[in-house]
């Protein structure tokens, strides 16, 4: 199965590499990686720090992000390429109808919607206002912090394509975007989406969004009559969190497997089979790379019921968030 988005003539004269990270796109698919271990090599020290400052009243925003399936279009309206300030205003100006869309959406999905949903369907002002505001503090919480590093990267990761524009080579750029983009002249196919869909562009043209937070498959919104925009994942060669240290040097320390192996078990207790599943190998060698962290002091394992589920031990944390833990000492 596969998204096949149709190119004209026109269309690929109108190709836009987005000139600078969208705020309203990386929130919605920063939520979508809080909640889910993906990527722990290199978010799991985000993760857990903005798991643990998050507020209580910002949390029911991420109901209309669950990570798998549907998300709320109306989070990321195309205003957001202009910045956090123009992504919110028009987040303060979406249509009544596309709220009331997009939620009934989640709501067929069996999604649990928060308790603001019913008025922010009707289009009541203050639940738009509320929304606004949450949408605010989850960026200030998540993503501000960080942003510095964000905007870098998503720099670099321009500059390695935008050549391909320059030179009007509009192949060359769908082609080498990321392996879940598939350029059949003048197909554009998007696999991985466990969704299969034609998009006829008719002459609207092309937003091709590189992200910091997608996780591992290209994505675009729902609605085929929103403005058409292509995000797909940017590779990642640092750890994303205050204060670690690098990604290089814990893999230097490591291996970059057992790096893996612990940021995973860091962000909750899990089973080897679930290891083997994030870290890609078999269920014995996660066991093995397991063994060795846990002689090493960095990771314990319990039996709970049927599972075994692994856990980091403080020694673990410390070495994950860089600092100078206490020997509490341990037991082959």
């Amino acid at each position: 199965m596969a998204v096949r988005i149709h190119f004209t003539d026109d269309d690929l004269a109108h190709i836009r590499l987005a000139p600078a990270p969208d705020p309203m796109w990386e929130a919605l698919l920063s939520m979508h990686m809080l909640q889910t271990g993906d990527g722990s090599a290199a978010f799991g020290g985000w993760r857990r720090r903005v798991r643990h400052d998050l507020p209580a009243e910002v949390r029911p925003l991420l109901r209309l992000a669950p990570p798998v399936g549907y998300s709320a279009d109306f989070l990321t309206p195309a205003a957001g390429t202009g910045g956090l300030d123009a992504g919110v205003g028009a987040l303060l100006s979406t249509p009544r109808q596309r709220l009331r869309h997009d939620l009934v959406e989640l709501s067929r999905a069996g999604r649990r919607l928060p308790p603001w949903a019913r008025p922010l369907a009707d289009g009541d002002k203050e639940a738009v206002a509320h929304l606004a505001r949450t949408f605010r503090e989850y960026f200030a919480t998540a993503l501000a912090p960080w942003w510095g590093r964000v905007r870098t990267r998503f720099d670099a990761e321009r500059a390695a394509h935008s050549r391909y524009l320059a030179d009007g080579d509009l192949g060359g750029l769908l082609s080498t975007l990321h392996p879940g983009l598939v350029w059949r002249p003048p197909v554009l196919e998007l696999t991985g989406l466990g969704a299969d869909r034609d998009v006829r562009l008719d002459g609207r043209g092309l937003l091709v969004l590189p992200s910091y937070f997608c996780r591992r498959k290209p994505t675009l919104l729902k609605d085929p009559a929103l403005p058409c925009v292509v995000v797909y994942p940017m590779t990642h060669e640092t750890v994303l969190s205050g204060g670690t240290p690098g990604l290089r040097s814990l893999n230097a320390l490591l291996g970059r497997t057992r790096a893996g192996i612990l940021e995973s078990v860091a962000d909750h207790g899990v089973t080897t089979t679930e290891l083997a599943h994030d870290a890609g190998i078999a269920p014995a060698t996660a066991s093995h790379h397991v063994g060795i962290l846990r002689k090493a002091g960095l990771v314990s394992t319990c039996r709970a019921g049927k599972a075994v589920l692994h856990s980091v031990t403080p020694l673990g944390l410390a070495l994950l968030d860089g600092r100078t833990a206490p020997w509490s000492g341990c037991s082959a």
